[in-house]
């Protein structure tokens, strides 16, 4: 799977796919990731990316020629399944999401900074407009990582036991149940006697009940969403 990520600072994103599952699937030629530089495409001699809003107002504006031409030069180089403003007034990034977004081939994430995008690129090149949550960040950047790391994970050959994604929070709008390792006893505290009875489906059957346990207690707003 190819993510191409469109960033004012492209130094933000060089950590986060240095390391562990990103960076065995990256070397493994599973997942190819690109970061773009937009003030490559910026304007004169001081490569100008940004500029003030009309009708005045406090913050600056991704201006619409560097980023035009950047995505349309990487548009004559890959058919994109999305192309993706990272954005807070977008909406709310889940697992659904992730799992959709998985299946796809090719991906093109841009990465808002200052006050947000020209108008104009979201009506002439974006197809979805994604936010990890209520809030603001300074740049697009964090987020894009988020989405990359959350849709990576579902990709066929990225996790070394590929049905461990299968069986995280928010898949089936459950949250997960509780997780135990050796030793079997520590503090006082005991694993449960199910995990440690070998019987595979009644532990199946006592994760789902704790899941389902733990979801109605912490976030009963996703058996709400599950239900309509």
């Amino acid at each position: 799977m190819r993510f191409d990520i469109i960033s004012a600072v492209p130094e933000l994103l060089v950590s986060p796919f240095e390391h562990s599952i990103i960076k065995r699937a990256t070397q493994n030629g599973i997942l190819e990731i690109n970061v773009h530089d937009l003030r490559v495409y910026g304007l004169g001699s001081q490569n100008q990316i940004d500029d003030y809003q009309y009708g005045g107002g406090a913050g600056m504006v991704m201006m619409c020629e560097p980023l035009d031409m950047l995505i349309n030069s990487l548009k004559k180089q890959t058919n994109y399944d999305d192309i993706i403003y990272l954005t807070p007034d977008g909406k709310n990034f889940t697992q659904k999401i992730a799992n959709e977004l998985s299946l796809g081939e090719n991906l093109l994430l841009i990465c808002g900074h200052y006050k947000g995008i020209d108008e104009r690129i979201r009506q002439l090149h974006v197809t979805r407009e994604i936010s990890i949550g209520d809030f603001v960040l300074s740049g697009g950047e964090i987020a894009a990582a988020v989405l990359v790391d959350s849709i990576s994970r579902l990709v066929p050959g990225v996790m070394n036991d590929e049905t461990s994604a299968l069986f995280d929070s928010f898949q089936d709008n459950l949250l997960a149940p509780p997780v135990y390792t050796r030793p079997a006893e520590y503090q006082g505290l005991k694993v449960p006697d199910i995990l440690l009875s070998g019987h595979q489906a009644k532990i199946d059957e006592w994760r789902y009940t704790q899941a389902l346990e733990r979801t109605q207690l912490r976030r009963p707003d996703l058996l709400q969403d599950e239900s309509n």
